[in-house]
């Protein structure tokens, strides 16, 4: 089972979208600043996850939601326009 999550900074303006097999550790990393690609932007609030059933449907996944599509719907859920 793998994850595609996506996050928000509460701080800034900015949507992270990853996959992990643990969502719980890979979200306490990134609020943490372990992760160096979020460490500016923390902290983070989890705004959308979904279980896919191996690597190639999350990437297939992951890579909707990074689009500029799936990237004006993760803003919807988060619940801003910015």
């Amino acid at each position: 089972m793998v994850w595609v999550y996506a996050i928000s900074s509460l701080t800034s303006n900015y949507i992270y979208v990853g996959m992990t097999i643990d969502l719980k550790q890979r979200i306490d990393r990134h609020n943490v600043g372990k992760e160096r690609t979020t460490r500016p932007y923390i902290p983070f609030e989890l705004i959308y996850d979904e279980k896919c059933e191996n690597r190639v449907e999350a990437r297939k996944r992951g890579k909707y939601w990074k689009s500029g599509v799936g990237k004006e719907r993760l803003r919807k859920l988060r619940g801003k326009n910015g």
